[in-house]
């Protein structure tokens, strides 16, 4: 497979090994590596019907040495069970999640991009309910399967900063539903809004709370924050409807951590975006996007000149760090992958 490494996409990728495993008669099997990228399951599988299923998004890094490296996956193990909970799912052990992700990521070790090019090994681990079960009712089978492939930024450009535009008509999770939970009804409800941004020349779509339309909640594919006009907070939208960004509970604590920062988790009122200077969308796949503009209506507010921010920057640039090994973690952050 011929890959340019410094010009990759966020597109799939057939590499050659993928994990899988099965629940059933109350227990996981073993699971194994397999070169088959096809799933063949019955037609009146929950996941089909219902949408009975999650998933999670995570990265492999390659440091300056050539060690590989993820970055705190326990919390990615931790998320898929929450979302595993919320859909009546049976639970991947954190052992077994840490496990299969590491067989996929050792038995792919060529297809992690050098050191340098700012790409990355994506992982796609998914949790899906199968078997015959015509009813609404949870699955009585379960597959768990992790894939992977390299990838480059999400918005194209990197760290440039991306105009964004409220979707006042669109609503991506109500409270108290699925919005906290990883799966996938949550993203195909954010088609729409994405489409019409991406047609006017927006990077996403940014939603607002189900329940008034006054609050921020996330930025299509990832987290909203912001730094005040005087520096001393960086403030993330506090919604119930919300997903829990590994990336953006990170960048809170290194903001509080390693810049004096008070993080802060809050409502966010779209009528409130001159307290701020800078913003930006945080999340596995964007990383950290700096927020040049966000259009609602006929209002369109520019953060500062439109530039990369000072914190956002140096968010990016410790995050980062951190991940391909050139900046010293916080314990328990980084998790080798001997291959």
């Amino acid at each position: 497979m011929n890959i340019d490494w410094d010009n990759l996409g966020f597109d799939y990728m057939n590499l050659p090994y993928r994990f899988l495993a099965h629940w059933q008669d109350g227990q996981w099997d073993a699971g194994a590596l397999t070169s088959n990228n096809m799933l063949t399951i019955n037609e009146s599988s929950p996941i089909l019907h219902y949408g009975q299923g999650a998933f999670e998004g995570m990265k492999a890094y390659r440091t300056k040495s050539g060690q590989i490296q993820l970055f705190r996956p326990d919390r990615n193990a931790k998320r898929m069970q929450d979302s595993a909970d919320k859909l009546l799912m049976p639970q991947v052990p954190t052992e077994m999640f840490l496990d299969a992700v590491k067989q996929v990521v050792a038995a792919n070790h060529d297809y992690v991009p050098p050191y340098g090019t700012g790409a990355t090994l994506y992982i796609r681990p998914i949790l899906i309910g199968v078997g015959e079960n015509i009813g609404v009712a949870p699955a009585k089978e379960y597959l768990f399967t992790v894939f992977a492939m390299p990838v480059g930024p999400y918005f194209k450009g990197g760290m440039v900063p991306t105009k964004f535009i409220v979707a006042d008509a669109f609503d991506r999770a109500a409270h108290y539903g699925t919005g906290q939970a990883k799966v996938g009804g949550n993203y195909a409800a954010s088609l729409q809004a994405g489409k019409y941004a991406h047609e006017h020349g927006y990077g996403d779509a940014i939603y607002l709370d189900p329940l008034e339309h006054k609050y921020i909640e996330e930025v299509g594919s990832a987290n909203f924050f912001a730094i005040t006009k005087d520096h001393k907070q960086l403030q993330t939208p506090k919604s119930p409807s919300i997903l829990p960004s590994i990336t953006k509970f990170s960048i809170l604590d290194l903001a509080r951590d390693r810049f004096g920062l008070e993080p802060v988790q809050t409502p966010i009122a779209i009528s409130d975006l001159d307290q701020f200077s800078e913003a930006g969308a945080c999340g596995t796949a964007a990383v950290i996007t700096p927020i040049q503009s966000i259009t609602y209506g006929d209002t369109v507010h520019t953060f500062g000149d439109g530039s990369t921010g000072e914190y956002t920057a140096k968010l990016y640039n410790e995050l980062t760090g951190i991940q391909f090994g050139d900046v010293e973690a916080p314990a328990g952050w980084i998790v080798p992958v001997e291959v």
